[in-house]
């Protein structure tokens, strides 16, 4: 029989997509992934995060500043740039009935939630230690896993999203090193 890797995907999507059926109806459950989801809407966790992290300090309000801008520059660039590349249908067209969620409008591969958030708590190991830079990671999965579980992506969208938003993130930091903002 022929490798196909397309069939992989799908047959590991289909077994993660089983898993969380599991647990879908679970309140903890609902109430989690639709929090999640929500909070990963445009980055803005993340953007809170970094206005939170500026509340008294002219300096950390620029680097709050210059995080959005990179974030924004992450979307723009996975949204507007990488998807159009695969056009991969989602799970569904606009999520599982029992969550209340905003439609997304662009492709499912690779996830936007997923990339923003690894991104992001990545760069934030920039301004960050840890026990934080363990919390931001869990945030990035728990936002990552929501998507899937609310059925707007795919668990290789999300594998995807996470490893561009990764590598994403490698390069911002190599930017504010450049820039030295600290």
């Amino acid at each position: 029989m022929k490798f196909n890797p397309a069939i992989q995907f799908e047959r590991f999507d289909n077994k993660v997509d089983a898993t969380l059926e599991r647990i879908r109806d679970y309140k903890i459950v609902k109430v989690t992934f639709t929090a999640a989801s929500a909070l990963g809407d445009f980055g803005i966790l993340w953007h809170i995060i970094g206005l939170l992290r500026a509340i008294g300090s002219v300096d950390r309000f620029q680097q709050a500043l210059v995080f959005s801008t990179m974030i924004g520059i992450e979307s723009l660039l996975l949204n507007q740039g990488i998807k159009r590349l695969f056009r991969r249908s989602r799970p569904t067209s606009s999520g599982d009935e029992r969550f209340a969620l905003r439609t997304p409008s662009t492709s499912s591969f690779p996830s936007g939630h997923a990339s923003s958030a690894f991104f992001s708590a990545l760069v934030l190991t920039y301004f960050f230690t840890w026990p934080w830079v363990a919390l931001f990671y869990i945030f990035a999965l728990i936002i990552a896993t929501s998507r899937v579980g609310v059925r707007i992506h795919h668990a290789s969208d999300v594998i995807g999203g996470a490893v561009v938003g990764s590598l994403m993130g490698v390069v911002g930091l190599v930017f504010l090193n450049a820039i030295h903002l600290i």
